[in-house]
């Protein structure tokens, strides 16, 4: 089941997720270098083992650790399921229910592949940045 795999890097908040949004201003929903590497892990395991599945809009390979799921399929089969079951909170909120200073902005494609996209982003990250907000880990 994918909302357990959420839980192999420890607890994680339960509850109201809008009253946490309303309480945790959007420049503090953001998510750590180590947030994303525990996600690429995380969503490496659930397409192994058959909890992320191709579709017929993202036929993506199962094999592929390069590529990987696009961002929308991951969004719908892995972090809605989570965050839904922790609450409704978005990833970045999951993670860290007080909140992340964001010093950074990150864009991406929805139909991206998540592995891809993880890469890309920790190779690029600049080393005086800290917390980085991206639409489908921030938004509830």
């Amino acid at each position: 089941m994918i909302p357990s795999l959420c839980l192999m890097g420890g607890g994680r908040p339960s509850g109201d997720g809008a009253e946490l949004h309303r309480k945790v201003a959007a420049e503090n929903w953001g998510v750590t270098k180590a947030d994303l590497k525990r996600l690429r892990r995380d969503v490496w395991k659930a397409v192994k083992n058959g909890s992320i599945l191709p579709t017929e809009l993202d036929p993506f390979d199962p094999r592929d650790d390069i590529f990987g799921p696009s961002i929308y399929t991951i969004n719908e089969q892995y972090i809605k399921p989570v965050t839904a079951e922790a609450g409704n909170m978005s990833w970045a909120l999951m993670k860290h229910p007080k909140g992340l200073k964001v010093d950074l902005f990150v864009t991406h494609a929805w139909q991206e592949g998540i592995f891809e996209f993880i890469d890309k982003v920790l190779t690029s990250w600049p080393r005086s940045c800290h917390s980085a907000w991206c639409c489908m880990l921030a938004n509830p």
